[in-house]
């Protein structure tokens, strides 16, 4: 039986209804992630907060050219949205709970979550947040390319763009072999 992980990306103020919002459709997955957090973590399941963070006009930093300005370390908007953020608080000191800083889409590129999964023996990650088309993306593209099974959780993310959302979907089945669910 494989060891599983659960990774959630960057469901913080910020991209929910802050500075670059999802909105509607992030609002709407809140009570689907809190529980999906809530369920891995009793069942001793290793749970990761992978969430984006950037410095206030970042000259090197590609979104700035990109993106308004979000999730700007110490600031309101990158804190975890609505019930996530109490369900961190109450398990931030749990071996079973990493929250990580990343810089780029991916929660793989320029982090130690591979290691940290390896050590652990996951082989399977369940994949939640925002954006489904481009931070889950990419970091789901870094996990099939380092050989992990995927699983996504449709209702449980979501994006700015529900073509986009959709196009994300398909992609994660056809090209890498994702079980959505």
């Amino acid at each position: 039986m494989s060891k599983k992980a659960l990774i959630n990306v960057d469901y913080t103020i910020d991209f929910v209804n802050g500075a670059l919002p999802v909105g509607q459709p992030a609002v709407e997955i809140e009570d689907n992630i809190t529980s999906l957090t809530e369920e891995f973590l009793n069942e001793g399941e290793f749970v990761v907060l992978a969430i984006d963070i950037h410095k206030e006009n970042d000259p090197y930093h590609p979104e700035t050219k990109l993106f308004p300005p979000h999730n700007i370390a110490g600031t309101e908007g990158r804190r975890l949205y609505g019930r996530l953020e109490t369900v961190y608080q109450e398990n931030k000191h749990s071996e079973q709970l990493y929250y990580m800083d990343k810089t780029r889409y991916s929660a793989f590129a320029g982090t130690d979550l591979d290691s940290r999964l390896r050590e652990r023996g996951i082989t399977e990650l369940h994949l939640v947040g925002v954006c489904t088309d481009i931070c889950v993306l990419h970091t789901a593209v870094d996990a099939y390319n380092k050989g992990y099974s995927i699983v996504i959780h449709r209702d449980a993310t979501a994006s700015f763009n529900q073509t986009g959302h959709e196009w994300a979907l398909r992609h994660f089945q056809d090209c890498l072999a994702a079980k959505v669910i």
